[in-house]
């Protein structure tokens, strides 16, 4: 293990501020951390994403979604980052409404208060090029919530320590490799101390050998109780990370439950068919 991973397998946290810091939205109170309620989203009226989707996650657990290209996968993380408008249903997280269709009018009404609460790491890192690495960590946290930059730094410089990561901060995204850079979209999603991470397939633009680091700091933050929504393509990954699988196709979850259930002995035909294609066998 490299000097990086061992940074990496040794955090004791995975928040950029103190354990201590607790959310009103505290998932200890025995309800969903999510709810996903008869979701539907159309890109036009030929070409429905997600129709009537049904989903709900507890609180700390490691929700791994998986299925065919198109099936919705992505675009349900979009919704629940609150980036794509939904045509109708409902999502509610810690109890709390947070995403409900607003009677056919063109906006979905977002509740900004828990939006805040949700990071989300993409497949193509999304970092500021004209930035160095600490000031694209400390953007939000100074913008978003009026922080000092001496405080923002220090937590900047924390997290890029636990990853491996401190001898770059001064450097610009187009100086890092893809695994840096995915290392540090990372880190900056959890500088507003999110209560859940998104990732979307954020190993697939990597080349083989970097996928490792990448999905090694995931790892960390699932050793730690992370609550998390994953979508990838990677079925060695999902079966290592996922506490449950839900396996989605044609917009709709088709079928879910633990990984050894989904991958080793899984009930629909279709579930089947689709892992037999991706294992080849």
């Amino acid at each position: 293990m490299n000097k990086s991973m061992s940074n990496l397998s040794s955090a004791k946290s995975f928040s950029a501020t103190d354990s201590t810091n607790k959310s009103p939205t505290a998932s200890t109170s025995g309800q969903a951390l999510v709810k996903v309620s008869n979701l539907h989203k159309s890109y036009s009226p030929t070409i429905q994403v997600l129709k009537g989707l049904d989903l709900t996650m507890a609180a700390g657990e490691r929700l791994v979604v998986i299925g065919p290209s198109g099936g919705g996968k992505s675009t349900l993380l979009r919704v629940m980052m609150g980036l794509e408008q939904i045509d109708s249903g409902s999502i509610t997280f810690a109890g709390q409404p947070y995403i409900t269709a607003n009677d056919g009018k063109a906006k979905t009404k977002i509740n900004l208060a828990v939006r805040q609460q949700i990071g989300m790491v993409f497949q193509h890192y999304t970092l500021f090029p004209h930035l160095t690495i600490l000031q694209n960590l400390t953007l939000a946290p100074r913008k978003v919530r009026g922080e000092s930059k001496a405080s923002a730094e220090a937590r900047g410089m924390a997290l890029l320590t636990r990853f491996g990561l401190a001898a770059k901060a001064g450097a610009y995204p187009n100086q890092l490799s893809g695994g840096q850079k995915q290392r540090v979209a990372i880190a900056r999603a959890l500088m507003l101390d999110p209560k859940l991470m998104l990732f979307d397939e954020v190993t697939s633009a990597l080349d083989p050998e970097l996928v490792a680091e990448v999905e090694q700091v995931i790892m960390s933050l699932a050793e730690q109780g992370m609550p998390m929504m994953i979508v990838t393509h990677d079925m060695w990954f999902a079966k290592n990370i996922a506490s449950r699988v839900v396996f989605c196709a044609g917009g709709v979850v088709v079928e879910e439950g633990p990984p050894d259930q989904i991958f080793n002995a899984p009930k629909h035909e279709r579930t089947r068919e689709f892992l037999d294609r991706v294992f080849h066998i």
